[in-house]
């Protein structure tokens, strides 16, 4: 991020939502520090998600959903103003895939949404889900439930539909922006860490993993780089 241009797109007036942070002194804090260090530091992405020596898995893998959390968040911000109901009236992924909205009160069946309403959707739900102490504890020795990675399999099987709907209907912006790097890397952060736990199944990933015919049929806007695949 030592690209001015980048501080600048990246900036906290562009984030869809508030960044959630860990305390200082904390555990977690601490956790987020060294994953930070090693992202920094230019580690191999596939070693940097690692669960280091002596660690407890659920305590990588909240710190990890929260920062996962905090960058997608970013990254959407940065192309928000792009994602309309005009522009996209379905939350898809090209013509192959069409991402419905479900939730435990308004929306108790599967309902097409509009991309920018399923967004705003998912990051209030996901906020919940995080500030939620019974969920996501931040007390040193205050145990995580039972269901933990259950719940966290679903954050993120929904936060990769965030980078789908980015790389395959707003990467033109992404490129304009000269932001490609930024948002390969964090996906790449993203899809190493999930398959290295199990978080999300191998065919939820296939939307990023073929070519898209949208991409084929839009010689004017510029397709994704290779990605990890499945």
């Amino acid at each position: 991020m030592s690209n001015p241009f980048l501080k600048q797109v990246f900036n906290k007036d562009k984030t869809f939502r508030p960044k959630r942070k860990f305390e200082p002194g904390t555990q977690r804090f601490e956790l987020h520090k060294r994953a930070q260090a090693s992202l920094n530091a230019g580690l191999d992405l596939k070693l940097a998600v690692q669960l280091p020596t002596g660690e407890e898995l659920n305590d990588w893998v909240a710190v990890h959903v929260v920062d996962f959390f905090n960058r997608i968040n970013l990254i959407y911000g940065t192309i928000s103003d792009g994602c309309t109901e005009q522009s996209c009236p379905i939350m898809s992924g090209g013509p192959k895939y069409e991402y419905r909205w479900q939730d435990e009160h308004k929306f108790r069946k599967p309902t097409a949404l509009s991309a920018p309403r399923y967004m705003d959707l998912l990051m209030d739900w996901i906020e919940v889900q995080i500030n939620n102490e019974d969920i996501f504890p931040t007390s040193v020795g205050t145990p995580f439930p039972k269901n933990f990675l259950q719940v966290v399999r679903k954050i993120l099987s929904r936060l990769f539909r965030v980078f789908v709907h980015v790389y395959i209907h707003h990467f033109d912006r992404i490129a304009q922006m000269g932001s490609e790097a930024h948002v390969n890397t964090c996906y790449k952060h993203f899809y190493y860490f999930v398959k290295e736990f199990g978080l999300i199944d191998t065919k939820e990933l296939e939307p990023l993993s073929i070519p898209s015919p949208q991409k084929k049929s839009c010689p004017h806007h510029p397709s994704p780089p290779s990605l990890p695949s499945p």
